[in-house]
């Protein structure tokens, strides 16, 4: 009696399927975006852990503070950094260009490509290598006029004091990063070089510091600053310090989920105009069997049961073809024209609820048409035998 009505029964569990499996793609499509920016923010700017002063620059040593941070296992490596704003000219093709406000990062060389993937995104030249050089994100570099490795450009920072320090730079590499999550839009120069033009020897913008293991930041967060109860320092981990970058994109993915739902909650209205119609294709079946007997409770139980079958496949094709389609996104590390490559990871805990959820969904959709079921009388139902 239930599987005589094989196409109504194919569509009931295809609608659980396609709710579940819409659900999957937004959160491996939106959950992935989100968790890659999370990622490169961590590995190109702030770290796993971000160390600051709360009123100027930190006057500590750098040896001092890498060498504090560096002693405990679950850190990886710590580099400082320092920023500014700059403004530049090269001469292209006789042609003098100028651009103003460019972010300029200074960075200690040897330290920045252990605590962070900068380096990994020049895609001409090489690294900051020397005092003298300078490594243009893409996006200053087309603003230049298509500035190339081995250009000449001069580099004016306005120093502590407001007077104006102009030194000329040799561009030894080009960055680009997927998605511009790097430094496409910055300028970075050697950390000493960028001290001497602001006249802040010495000083120090931020640590950057990287874990072995990020699930540990806020306890070494924490230790950090109770040994330094006496330093203006605020660290703040990758969550804190991107907060206001990140908060955007939070609401967002709750709007998406939130789609994803209500397509859930269509998919159980599509269950209970099937299961009415199962219950209209079976009339007779219904009637052969309050005529030998069946009382309305078991008539009930037979098409609860029949939602719980379609619940239970809709559910476990629809989680079947959502762990395929999560597993074909991290294995091709999946990006959108080239741009950022998805985050891509197993939220086992969602994968779950979604499927206890569509499963419960289908079951209370399945409650009308039952108890619509048990209201037919022997008599009219037997009229169609």
């Amino acid at each position: 009696m239930l599987f005589n009505k094989k196409g109504s029964l194919i569509g009931a569990v295809l609608a659980v399927t396609i709710g579940i499996l819409v659900i999957h793609v937004n959160f491996v499509i939106f959950q992935g975006l989100f968790d890659a920016i999370v990622r490169d923010i961590s590995d190109y700017r702030n770290g796993d852990i971000l160390v600051t002063d709360e009123a100027d620059f930190i006057d500590k040593s750098d040896l001092s503070i890498v060498n504090w941070f560096e002693r405990i296992p679950y850190v990886d490596a710590a580099t400082p950094r320092l920023s500014s704003t700059a403004e530049m000219n090269m001469t292209k093709n006789g042609k003098l260009i100028e651009e103003t406000r460019v972010p300029i990062v200074g960075v200690d060389p040897f330290r920045d490509i252990l605590a962070s993937t900068v380096h990994e995104t020049v895609s001409e030249g090489s690294y900051v290598f020397s005092r003298n050089s300078i490594v243009l994100g893409t996006s200053v570099a087309e603003d230049l006029g298509g500035a190339q490795v081995g250009d000449s450009v001069k580099v004016l920072v306005v120093d502590r004091w407001g007077q104006d320090q102009i030194k000329r730079f040799t561009v030894s590499g080009i960055a680009k990063s997927p998605g511009g999550q790097g430094f496409d839009y910055t300028a970075v120069v050697h950390i000493d070089t960028l001290r001497d033009m602001m006249k802040r020897s010495g000083d120090t913008g931020s640590f950057m510091v990287k874990l072995n293991d990020p699930s540990k930041a806020f306890e070494v967060k924490e230790f950090f600053l109770r040994s330094f109860p006496n330093d203006d320092f605020l660290a703040e981990t990758i969550e804190e310090s991107a907060e206001q970058q990140l908060a955007g994109f939070r609401s967002g993915i709750a709007m998406i989920n939130m789609i994803g739902y209500f397509g859930m909650m269509s998919s159980a209205f599509a269950i209970v105009t099937i299961q009415m119609m199962l219950v209209n294709g079976k009339t007779k079946e219904i009637g052969v069997m309050r005529a030998i007997g069946a009382k309305r409770k078991d008539i009930l139980i037979i098409f609860i049961f029949q939602g719980m079958i379609i619940g239970a496949i809709g559910a476990g094709v629809g989680t079947a073809a959502g762990l395929g389609y999560t597993v074909y996104a991290k294995e091709t590390k999946m990006s959108f024209n080239n741009s950022l490559p998805l985050e891509v990871s197993y939220n086992w805990e969602k994968i779950i609820q979604t499927a206890l959820t569509s499963f419960a969904l289908a079951i209370i959709a399945s409650l009308y048409p039952s108890y619509r079921a048990t209201k037919l009388l022997p008599v009219e139902a037997m009229r169609t035998v």
